[in-house]
């Protein structure tokens, strides 16, 4: 017999990993699902042979580059919890995705290199956890290799995120001299061993940092050197606060190296003791505004990601569901709130990245995946009544427009339907101007277009050419009808539609931006669009 849905979500950890390209984040995630039992060998990104491939980078174009492009998720069961984890893409061209994912976690793993501590695009990640209130876990990595001083890493991140670093362990040594760390709770120390061969059986087990058999791992002037930085630190960084930590001021701080493998099993266990699991969250229900907590009985959750074409054979479109709230059972009717239509979901999957097996039941905090061919769309909100709506997500202005054409001009259909479909997972933004017959393609960066046309040519059979478009900027209006209609009257060349049909005035430059916005003061030219 199950346990009621407050009990369940209770137990569920669903955090995302977050950090700047190659700090290691594809391998931590491997090595967490290594740890947590999940698989039996950790894929790297780059290593040979099918056996060896990476679970969380499926797509085609990730495995050739080395790099992730797609928020995955994966579910496991560990030590008598579930965690859902969200691996989110590190490139910034592909930011979206990553704030998407971000709206269905409750907490994050954040991984700086230790050489290069914070960089820019773990900065803007960190903001948009403050934005929403996302408690953050530090996890710096690489310390077998030449790291900064790990008294400067902890100064960065409270000088440059805001937030007290609180180590649960400290590090003896980096790179060659990386020795192991000391558990400053328990004040056992857990060594390192570089592993020379796939079979060794890993690192040795703790010791009691002040018995005898240290003397087997440090020798006199590094065990000196561990005490005296783990009394410095210590006196200088306030103690851990698991409160504080829920309320986003503080991060407790783990050390390690992914590739290694060392560092992990420590790293699940915060993640386990001190992650929260699934809180209430803010909805509207008949136009009024409520709270929907985990352990409600009424079944509700929010789409967050669609995933096309993940099984190619099938032509499959996905709805990445969070759940929010009740015990959902497989078979289960839902409601969707803005068109009202009802789903029968028959065929849920819980994930592990591109493999899925089928979810006979999912509590607040899982992440299902729901397959539907277009009814369903990023921001969607679900529910078995269908009342119940919650915050929208955001599209944001591309900062990149390109023309699209397909080189076989009998295949324009074709483009046309798969130009959509990407659109709705949110790749790229499509947008439609209301005289010609272009499709203009948005994205935050040029990499973006490269994945595009990479998974047009080998899920769509459809060979495109991107050019440059006449337009610089996208702008989607707000105000009054008449104002409205008034402005596109006056501006017929320069309106388009979006693929909801909202209308959205496609600029040539940020002046014409600034002109227009002088000459329509009613007329509100928005940088972002909610999504539902």
């Amino acid at each position: 017999m199950s346990n009621s849905p407050a009990a369940e979500a209770a137990r569920r950890r669903t955090f995302a990993i977050i950090s700047h390209p190659d700090a290691g984040k594809t391998t931590l995630t491997e090595n967490l699902l290594l740890a947590g039992g999940a698989i039996r060998a950790a894929g790297q990104v780059r290593a040979r042979g099918e056996n060896r491939r990476t679970r969380s980078d499926w797509m085609k174009i990730e495995r050739e580059r080395g790099i992730s492009v797609s928020a995955s998720v994966m579910t496991f069961d560990h030590d008598g919890l579930m965690f859902n984890l969200l691996d989110t893409p590190g490139h910034e061209d592909f930011s979206e995705d990553t704030y998407r994912t971000l709206t269905a976690a409750d907490a994050a793993v954040m991984v700086l290199d230790a050489a290069k501590g914070i960089e820019p695009q773990t900065l803007k990640l960190f903001e948009v956890c403050r934005l929403r209130d996302i408690p953050i876990v530090t996890f710096i990595n690489k310390m077998d290799r030449e790291a900064q001083d790990p008294f400067a890493l902890l100064d960065e991140i409270a000088s440059k995120l805001a937030l007290d670093p609180a180590p649960l362990y400290w590090p003896a040594g980096s790179g060659g001299r990386f020795r192991g760390m000391l558990d400053l709770r328990r004040e056992q120390f857990i060594p390192f061993a570089k592993k020379t061969s796939a079979n060794d059986e890993g690192h040795p087990e703790p010791v009691a940092f002040r018995g005898n058999a240290m003397v087997s791992y440090l020798d006199a002037d590094e065990q000196a050197e561990l005490e005296e930085g783990s009394m410095l630190v210590q006196e200088a960084a306030k103690p851990f606060d698991p409160q504080a930590f829920l309320e986003g001021h503080m991060t407790p701080v783990f050390f390690g190296s992914a590739l290694r493998h060392f560092g992990i099993d420590q790293l699940l266990e915060g993640l386990g003791a001190y992650a929260p699991p699934p809180k209430a969250v803010p909805a509207v229900k008949n136009g009024d505004e409520t709270h929907v907590a985990p352990g409600d009985r009424e079944v509700s959750g929010f789409v967050f990601k669609i995933q096309a074409n993940m099984d190619p054979n099938h032509r499959d479109r996905v709805a990445f569901l969070r759940l929010t709230s009740g015990r959902f059972n497989r078979g289960m009717k839902l409601k969707v709130q803005n068109t009202g239509r009802q789903l029968s979901v028959n065929a849920p999957i819980m994930f592990f990245a591109s493999d899925r097996e089928l979810a006979e039941e999912a509590f607040a905090g899982d992440v299902i995946g729901i397959p539907n061919h277009g009814v369903l769309r990023v921001g969607d909100s679900l529910s078995e009544s269908g009342t119940l709506r919650f915050a929208g997500l955001p599209n944001f202005a591309p900062e990149i427009l390109q023309r699209v054409r397909v080189k076989d001009p009998l295949k324009a259909k074709h483009l046309k339907k798969a130009l959509e479909g990407l659109a709705e997972e949110g790749v790229t933004q499509l947008f439609r101007p209301v005289i010609g017959a272009d499709f203009i393609v948005g994205a935050v960066g040029q990499l973006q277009f490269e994945v595009m046309a990479d998974r047009l040519a080998n899920e769509y059979q459809l060979e495109v050419i991107f050019e440059a478009s006449p337009y610089a900027e996208a702008r989607w209006l707000s105000g009054e009808k008449a104002d409205l209609e008034d402005f596109q009257s006056k501006h017929r060349m320069a309106m388009g539609v979006d693929i909801d049909e909202q209308p959205v005035f496609l600029a040539k430059s940020a002046w014409e931006i600034g002109y227009v916005t002088e000459r329509f003061p009613k007329v509100t030219l928005e940088r972002s669009k909610e999504r539902a």
